[in-house]
């Protein structure tokens, strides 16, 4: 559902035939399935979500969990989710749901629209009863997909009230790999950054990060592209950026994942997160009427 309309009607008012179809995914939630010359995506209204990407002739960009939980209330277990207002937990109320609520939440979609970049997915939420139980800001949040053979990702933020306010935000995008110890990111070489598996206690980066623990950093003062080197699969994912100031590199490794019920077995060799993110110390100040805009460009090379 989309307001009062159902998933055929906003087909009929907004899917473009042949290309762009709105229909029902995974436990009946309403989806919008994309296809065309440049590749193939999907993206969910629950949480605004995109689900998958795979350029044309190229597999999937996107990892998803088999576990997934597909249901209102709960967050989808990788793609692509939005975290907002706040990134991991809220540091003044240990109940309030991780990463926000926005990536819970039914979006409206606003509009399905084709151009010469590929096909662009408008969604938006806004502040209302249940936000206000958890956080005050007054907000019009928009994010904005545009499917072609990169994959761009515009995330606005508005303040829609009379009071300034300050948030975080992250487009948590989980890259599917083919194994964990094999890939490496290059990009953040000589980057100061917080490791949040030893109480956010400031290091510097030496080198192509690779994983091999349980790691969450957070990278500062990070505006330049990174890649992704994916031997096993043959191919680079690239991330450029715009407006974000901090990036966070993610994988729970063996031992937090034996704590994720919606994360199959074995499934954290299967992707790492990178993700275009404004946490911490790079939050952002919102004054009324003011928008913010955070952009993120995926690329896939061989």
């Amino acid at each position: 559902m989309n307001g009062v309309f159902t998933v055929a009607e906003l087909d009929r008012q907004l899917g473009i035939p042949g290309v762009a179809r709105v229909s029902e995914g995974n436990g009946g939630l309403a989806r919008v399935q994309i296809t065309g010359a440049f590749g193939e995506g999907e993206m969910y209204l629950h949480g605004a979500h995109v689900t998958s990407w795979k350029a044309s002739g190229d597999d999937e960009v996107l990892f998803i969990s088999t576990k997934s939980r597909w249901e209102e209330g709960q967050a989808i277990r990788g793609g692509i989710p939005i975290c907002f207002p706040w990134f991991r937990g809220k540091s003044d109320n240990l109940h309030a749901p991780a990463h926000g609520f926005v990536r819970t939440k039914m979006w409206q979609l606003e509009s399905i629209i084709e151009n010469e970049n590929g096909i662009s997915l408008t969604m938006f939420t806004q502040s209302d009863e249940h936000t206000r139980k958890w956080w005050p800001g007054e907000f019009r949040l928009t994010h904005r997909a545009t499917f072609g053979s990169e994959l761009r990702l515009e995330l606005v933020c508005m303040n829609t009230g009379t009071t300034p306010f300050r948030f975080e935000e992250a487009l948590h995008t989980y890259n599917r790999i083919a194994n964990i110890q094999d890939a490496r990111l290059q990009g953040l070489d000589g980057v100061s950054y917080l490791d949040n598996t030893e109480l956010n206690k400031v290091k510097t980066q030496r080198g192509d990060v690779t994983i091999a623990s349980p790691t969450d950093s957070a990278y500062r003062n990070t505006q330049n592209e990174v890649d992704l080197l994916d031997p096993n699969m043959k191919r680079r994912i690239r991330l450029r950026k715009e407006h974000s100031l901090s990036t966070v590199v993610w994988n729970p490794w063996s031992e937090g994942a034996a704590h994720l019920q919606d994360l199959g077995d074995g499934e954290w060799r299967q992707f790492l997160c990178v993700e275009a993110s404004n946490i911490l110390d790079a939050a952002i100040n919102l004054a009324p009427g003011q928008e913010h805009r955070m952009a993120a460009l995926l690329t896939v090379e061989d």
